[in-house]
């Protein structure tokens, strides 16, 4: 697949870059532009970045970042399954529990909520980071969800880090769902509530927590080309037509005629008999 001219691979990660150091000079640089793309291109065009990262696990299937990549990449087109197999086979290499969180989703893609909340449970999740231990309970919650456990749910996220006035990375999407699952528990002022507090905190467009917001408060957003559209329709419109296909306008002058041509024929008629 092509490639800009601009992209080097001197873009990827500089932990990312060194890994493939373990490879010919030429190899490396080909396996690193090939990733960039699959950055590049992972959230606006998922189906091209896939296809990317195919290239580079063809070029380098033993260098745990591509891996990593290949299996972001399928997860991105909701592969799960492979997606799964790439972040395990990349674990096995690193021995990190890092992606710990999104294999537990996989499992959720997979029609399995209940393995999900058996990784949730697991000593592993105690070796994350403050970042993966919320990005886990937020995979917990959406497998109790999954189960129909709405009340179990909202349990699950109720924590410090929600609790918290300190915006994180991830306090947005925490926010979010915490607000979502209170909506779909038929708790909507409390809802409401959180969905603002996501709004606040959302500083990146993470979520459509304004969206939501605004739909719960009955405001209707008019797209910007759908409004001018409209409007230069008004502005060329004839008009209602009327059964004989004038404008409304045109009727009434029709019907003044007619009222004034009828009354001039009954002052005709009424002179000739007088005569």
């Amino acid at each position: 697949m092509p490639i800009p001219e601009e992209v080097t691979g001197d873009e990827i990660d500089k932990d990312v870059r060194q890994e493939l150091q373990s490879l010919p000079k030429t190899l490396a640089e080909d396996v690193a532009r090939n990733l960039v793309m699959v950055a590049r291109l992972i959230d606006e065009d998922p189906e091209t970045a896939y296809a990317y990262s195919k290239i580079a696990l063809r070029l380098a299937s033993r260098v745990a970042a591509v891996r990593e990549a290949g299996g972001f990449a399928a997860y991105a087109n909701q592969k799960y399954s492979e997606a799964l197999a790439e972040f395990r086979a990349a674990r096995r290499m690193t021995g990190s529990v890092e992606l710990w969180p999104v294999m537990a989703d996989c499992e959720r893609g997979l029609g399995r909520p209940e393995k999900a909340l058996d990784m949730a449970g697991a000593p592993e999740v105690h070796k994350l980071d403050k970042a993966g231990q919320v990005e886990m309970r937020l995979v917990a919650a959406g497998a109790r969800r999954d189960m129909g456990q709405l009340d179990a749910a909202i349990v699950t996220l109720q924590s410090p880090e929600l609790a918290s006035n300190s915006v994180q990375p991830w306090t947005a999407r925490l926010r979010y769902a915490y607000a979502d699952a209170l909506l779909a528990a038929g708790r909507e002022q409390e809802a409401r509530e959180w969905f603002a507090k996501a709004v606040e905190s959302d500083r990146d467009g993470s979520t459509d927590a304004s969206d939501r917001l605004a739909e719960m408060d009955g405001v209707e957003f008019m797209d910007a080309l759908d409004e001018r559209e409209a409007e230069s329709d008004v502005a060329s419109s004839p008009g209602e037509t009327g059964a004989g296909g004038g404008s409304e306008a045109e009727d009434e002058i029709e019907a003044e005629d007619e009222a004034g041509s009828e009354a001039g024929s009954e002052s005709e008629s009424t002179d000739g008999e007088k005569g």
